[in-house]
């Protein structure tokens, strides 16, 4: 399934960030808010069990999550959503995935994967902040189904539709959460009207 998201506050944030005109100070600093705010949605199904507590007043009913979650950070651009999802979720391991795309082939290539032997979580959050053209999505997911994780969400902040297609082709078990659906792609691979390239912005290298 696809989620595009309908806050308000993530409508804006992303409007700022697709300005040209935001420095990448401020454009670090809206990656991490809106990421703190699609990992709420993209996290509203996780399974809880029963915990009791203590307050000053009694006992209270209530619940922890259940499962262990890993954030999957895509580098180098996926890196700027790690802290604000981070800040929701301060026990959530961290693993890196190195992909860049081939700008002649559009293809990703590897170059960097620091997973343990075996899966220490039971659901892994994919961070891209560009859904383009699939292949670094692909080539994430086919390396953490290998690697045994039960359970992948992608999380994003722009979806093209050719990205969507070839992700939810490979996986259709795949949910995709994102800020907003864009046009489409250009002839160079680059989301329509996008928000230029995320790596670039966020690092001051473009």
């Amino acid at each position: 399934m696809v989620y595009e998201s309908r806050h308000p506050l993530v409508k804006h944030k992303l409007t700022l960030m697709r300005n040209s005109a935001t420095k990448p100070k401020k454009f670090r600093e809206l990656i991490r808010e809106i990421s703190l705010l699609l990992c709420y949605e993209a996290t509203t199904d996780l399974t809880t069990q029963p915990l009791a507590v203590d307050t000053p007043m009694g006992r209270a009913e209530g619940v922890e999550i259940k499962h262990k979650v890993g954030l999957v950070p895509v580098l180098r651009a996926g890196l700027g959503m790690v802290e604000g999802i981070w800040e929701m979720m301060p026990g959530a391991e961290v693993w890196h995935i190195g992909l860049y795309r081939d700008e002649r082939t559009l293809k990703p290539v590897s170059y960097y994967n620091k997973l343990p032997t075996m899966p220490t979580v039971q659901v892994c959050l994919v961070l891209d902040p560009m859904l383009a053209t699939g292949g670094s999505a692909v080539a994430t997911v086919d390396i953490l189904k290998k690697w045994g994780a039960e359970r992948i969400k992608f999380v994003g902040i722009l979806a093209a539709p050719e990205g969507i297609a070839r992700l939810q082709g490979a996986h259709p078990d795949v949910d995709i959460h994102v800020a907003h659906v864009d046009e489409r792609l250009n002839d160079i691979g680059y989301i329509v009207p996008g928000l230029g390239d995320a790596g670039d912005r966020q690092f001051g290298t473009g």
